[in-house]
């Protein structure tokens, strides 16, 4: 049987106890299939900074590229906001994207019939949306230079340049053409071509990769309508493809569609080695009281399954146990509901684990 090595990251935080309960789902998937899941934990973010100096240390990005995946929880936290920028937690993250070259950020962005009414819109608006957000990793303003803070004729200029090569643009194109594909074959793409030459090229680009794609339908959108519409008329969307930065707002937003984002996953691919974990932050203010969300990793673990491992049943049970905890009624705080009953970090997990030995071999 096949066996998998993964790097385990943690981070700071809540990150290590919402790992903690993902790390129990692959247990439990490894008794059920005899599949072997190779751990191996490294340190990045807050926690390596205080110990090696770097918020990426040389062991943990060798650790990462000698993968089949990576399961990270968060980084960060007020403890490092006063560092230099150049050693901030967040640096750690985005040193491991560019260096495992992940360019395609996946995040599914489902509403749990059970969880409806978390939403903070109405329930007519948000029942069944079912979108996935396609963001690009590795180029935008994150990346392009010229950047940084300088002094020109006695003032501090803030510099950071927005770039992308056709190259880039064409390569998230294909994936997310790709996607739309095996899901209802729609496909908008989010730009601000009207105002800048960048996005006009995106918008060109992917055009040209649509004719590649006819069964796909391609629609066009500027990212400030685009954010009114997400909640204006969620349902409309099935894949959104957009660049760096403007994916990152616009899946932050799309994730409270669900009222939590603690209940939304992620997948970051690229070339190799991909790396799953939730879209929330590190939540400094609850790490260490047993009562933060682990679904959206949990949930990584499952998209680990589809997208890595290729294993899509085991995918769907991690997924239907999900559901099925939910349904019963059970929650964790951030998605707290009127006679639900409330569970801490530890609990959830070991309810979804005990659901997952429950079905059929």
């Amino acid at each position: 049987m096949k066996g998998y090595r993964i790097a385990v990251l943690p981070g700071d935080g809540i990150g290590p106890e919402i790992v903690r309960e993902a790390v129990k789902v692959l247990g439990v998937v490894a008794e059920r299939t005899g599949v072997r899941f190779d751990l191996h934990e490294g340190l990045v973010g807050g926690g390596a900074y205080d110990r090696f100096g770097t918020p990426l240390p040389d062991e943990t990005m060798q650790l990462a590229l000698a993968s089949d995946a990576v399961l990270l929880g968060a980084v960060g936290g007020p403890k490092w906001e006063s560092l230099d920028y150049s050693v901030r937690p967040e640096r750690g993250l985005l040193g491991l994207r560019s260096g495992l070259g992940l360019y395609a950020n996946l995040r599914p962005v489902v509403v749990f019939e059970d969880l409806i009414d978390a939403s903070p819109l109405k329930p007519d608006v948000v029942r069944g949306i079912d979108l996935m957000i396609v963001r690009e990793l590795l180029g935008d303003a994150y990346f392009g230079k010229p950047r940084g803070v300088r002094i020109e004729n006695g003032r501090r200029i803030g510099i950071n340049t927005m770039v992308y090569t056709e190259e880039e643009i064409r390569r998230i194109a294909k994936t997310a053409f790709d996607l739309a594909q095996t899901r209802r074959k729609k496909l908008l793409s989010v730009d601000k071509a009207n105002v800048l030459e960048m996005t006009e090229l995106w918008r060109d680009v992917v055009t040209e990769v649509g004719r590649d794609y006819p069964e796909v339908e391609l629609r066009h959108m500027y990212v400030d309508n685009c954010a009114m519409q997400l909640i204006r008329n969620p349902g409309q969307f099935d894949v959104i493809v957009t660049t760096n930065m403007f994916g990152d707002i616009l899946s932050d937003e799309a994730s409270m569609l669900t009222g939590s984002l603690g209940m939304l996953p992620s997948a970051s691919l690229g070339a190799k080695t991909a790396m799953y974990e939730p879209s929330h932050g590190s939540a400094p203010d609850i790490a260490g009281k047993g009562v933060a969300n682990p679904l959206a990793t949990i949930l990584s673990v499952a998209m680990m399954f589809r997208h890595s491992f290729d294993r899509t049943a085991e995918a769907d049970q991690v997924e239907k146990a999900v559901r099925m905890v939910l349904k019963e009624g059970f929650r964790t705080e951030d998605i707290r509901q009127a006679g639900a009953v409330i569970v801490g970090t530890a609990e959830m997990g070991d309810l979804v684990v005990e659901r997952l030995r429950a079905f059929p071999a």
